[in-house]
This record gives structure tokens, C-alpha cells and sequence, in this order.
């Protein structure tokens, strides 16, 4: 196990090293805290008294931000709106010493912010009471989307691997996933909120929804049943595909799926209880993206991703997983002082005869 685990601090040390195309549709994250009044008279609501108003990178700019807290280099291409979540966007990456060259300032278009309130007592934790949505209201534009095809394909050529979060606002589709794949030998990993099925044939290397979203395509319920999960992850795998599909289970930790191989199960690191999971998939997925970059096997990429993961579901709101954090707890584990809870017999698990060439 230690040798393992030398080996992962290494390929985590050399994630500085890694210069990592981003393709997101890039969303903001507004928390709006207030402290709790009354109820009001007007209806049977509570009442907040303001107590701050933050905003952070959420979507696929999220990813681009985990990247970046994880010492990758990274190019990130997209757009947003000619607004002020927009604009904080943009400010915000410039401040990280990001290149924002790829992403395009769209007049008449929404950036899709998803604002949270968080409501809560003196001393007391805030917690989630409402959300609300602002969304683009007319489709990505077909010339920005040109764009950021001719831009991408000009920054992949200096990219180690190309990451592509797509949640389903127009900037990331198939068609220019393909079209990069026929430019460029990189790694793609792909996050697909809605749409994992139509990326069949587009030369994505790996990609890595969660357990709900693989349900969902399927119209399928796994639960408990690893069954279930082996039939759906090796179906998507081979529709795909892909050379690996990771698929995130919450506490139940992750699946990672290659072809004539054996399914590997990996136990959650951390607390079995989340105290946030907001923005985690966005954690994972840079995290084995950058781990592919510096060499990984998918074992180990997952198993990184898995450490990341379970960092940052501990932190409240669309949070990060910083270098030193992953390391702190890489070399915890050798020495027995890691900060947080953990299985210690957290070694991966496999499927017997859990092989592409049985699955159904």
C-alpha cells in the first residue's frame, strides 16, 4: 500500500507540470447568507437579515478552478454573458493568472448563475433554504460557438490533455469534441450533465458521470445493486466508446470501467457523511483529468480523484481541493496522521470476471 501511495504523490507532485485545455460552459455559484429574523406576517416565510453575498466559478468554470487549486496550467475556453456574474467571471480567473483569451463576452446573453440562500442563527451552521436560476433564454450562439472551435483547436496543440464540461448551455457539444479529437492526440475527459449518450464516436478518452446521471440515461435504478451498476457502467463504456468510465456513487465511493478488465470498486475516502456536495463532480473530474495528464494508469487516476473528492465534499459551497490539502493526505495515509476519517483498508476491490467481454 505505501508503494502505491509513494507513487500517487508522485504523479500529484507533478501536477504543476501539467498544462490542461479547459472546454466548459462556465456557470456562477452566488451564496447570499443572511441570519434568520423572524417569520414574516406578509406569509410563512422566514426573514433574513443580509449578511454577505459571495460568488464563485460553478459548472464547468468550477473545474477549470479545481484545476487551477491543484497547480495545473490551464487555458479555458468558453463564454459568457456581457453581465456583471459574467464579468466577476472573467475577474476573477484574471486575478488566478488563468488565460481567458478563449472565452467570449456574449451581448444578450445570461450567464447561468445559480444563486443559493443560506439562512441560519448566531453561531449556528447556514443552511441551503432557496434556490434560484438565472438562465440564458435564447440558445448559445452558432458564431460564438465558432469561435471558441477555431480557438481551441489552436490552444490543444500546447495541452497535455483537454477537459470538457458540458452542462448544458451550448458552449460544449459533440460536434466540437470530434472535430478537436481529429486536431489533437490528447486525453479528453468528458463531464456530460444531459447529454453522456451523444458523445458516442467523438474520441473522448474517459468520462465520468455519477450514479444518478448513468440511472438516468438508462431509466434504471442500481441502489444497492452492483449488479445493475456492472450491466449500465459496461453498456455506457462500450456505447462511448471510451477507454475508462468512472462513475461517482457518493458514499459509496467509485466504479471505474475499462474494457477486459475487471470493475474496480473503490471505497469513499473521508467522512461517510458529506457535509457538502455541491460542485464534487467538478473536483473529480479535474483531479483525473490531471492525474491522465502526468502519466496515470486509470486505477490510479481514480484513486486520486477519489482523495480529491473526498476532500472537498467537507468544505460547504462550490469549494476546492488545493495541492497541499491532496498531498497532506496522500502522506497521512503513509503515516497514519491523516486529518480526516478514512477506511483504512481503502485499497480497490474488483468484480470477478467483471470484464468487457461478460458484460451484458
Amino acid at each position: 500500500m505505501s508503494a502505491d501511495l509513494v507513487r500517487l504523490i508522485e504523479l500529484a507532485e507533478s501536477f504543476p507540470r501539467q498544462r490542461i485545455l479547459v472546454l466548459a460552459d462556465l456557470v456562477a455559484d452566488e451564496f447570499v447568507s443572511g441570519e434568520i429574523s423572524r417569520v414574516s406576517r406578509e406569509a410563512p416565510v422566514l426573514i433574513l437579515r443580509h449578511s454577505e453575498t459571495r460568488l464563485t466559478p460553478g459548472g464547468g468554470a468550477n473545474a477549470a478552478n479545481n484545476l487551477v487549486d491543484l497547480g495545473a496550467q490551464v487555458q479555458l475556453v468558453g463564454g459568457v454573458g456581457d453581465d456583471a456574474a459574467g464579468h466577476a467571471l472573467l475577474e476573477y480567473f484574471s486575478g488566478k493568472k488563468v488565460s481567458i483569451t478563449g472565452i467570449r463576452v456574449l451581448r444578450g446573453w445570461t450567464t447561468p448563475t445559480k444563486t443559493r440562500y443560506l439562512a441560519g442563527f448566531s453561531h449556528t451552521a447556514r443552511q441551503q433554504v432557496l434556490r434560484v436560476d438565472r438562465e440564458p433564454r435564447h440558445p448559445f450562439p452558432a458564431t460564438a460557438r465558432d469561435h471558441i472551435a477555431r480557438r481551441a483547436r489552436q490552444l490543444a496543440a500546447r495541452a497535455d490533455a483537454v477537459l470538457a464540461s458540458d452542462y448544458g448551455f451550448g458552449a460544449v457539444t459533440p460536434l466540437l469534441v470530434r472535430s478537436l479529437r481529429r486536431a489533437v492526440q490528447r486525453p479528453i475527459t468528458l463531464d456530460s450533465r444531459y447529454a453522456l449518450l451523444d458523445y458516442r464516436a467523438t474520441g473522448v478518452t474517459a468520462a465520468t458521470p455519477n450514479e444518478p446521471e448513468l440511472e438516468a440515461l438508462y431509466h434504471a435504478r442500481i441502489g444497492a445493486d452492483r449488479g445493475a451498476l456492472e450491466r449500465l457502467g459496461r453498456n455506457a463504456l462500450r456505447r462511448l466508446g471510451l477507454r475508462a468510465l468512472l462513475v461517482t456513487r457518493g458514499k459509496d465511493g467509485m466504479a471505474l470501467f475499462e474494457p477486459r478488465r475487471a470493475t474496480v470498486f473503490i471505497p469513499v475516502f473521508g467522512a461517510p457523511e458529506a457535509v457538502d456536495v455541491t460542485g464534487a463532480g467538478d473536483t473529480v473530474i479535474a483531479a483525473f483529468t490531471l492525474a491522465l495528464s502526468a502519466g496515470a494508469t486509470y486505477v490510479e487516476a481514480a484513486r486520486l480523484a477519489n482523495y480529491a473528492g473526498g476532500i472537498v465534499v467537507m468544505k460547504r459551497g462550490t469549494a476546492t481541493v488545493t495541492l497541499p490539502e491532496l498531498l497532506t493526505a496522500l502522506r497521512g495515509e503513509i503515516t497514519g496522521d491523516s486529518p480526516m476519517l478514512h477506511t483504512p483498508a481503502a485499497a480497490p476491490s474488483y468484480v470477478p470476471g467483471g470484464t468487457g467481454r461478460h458484460a451484458q
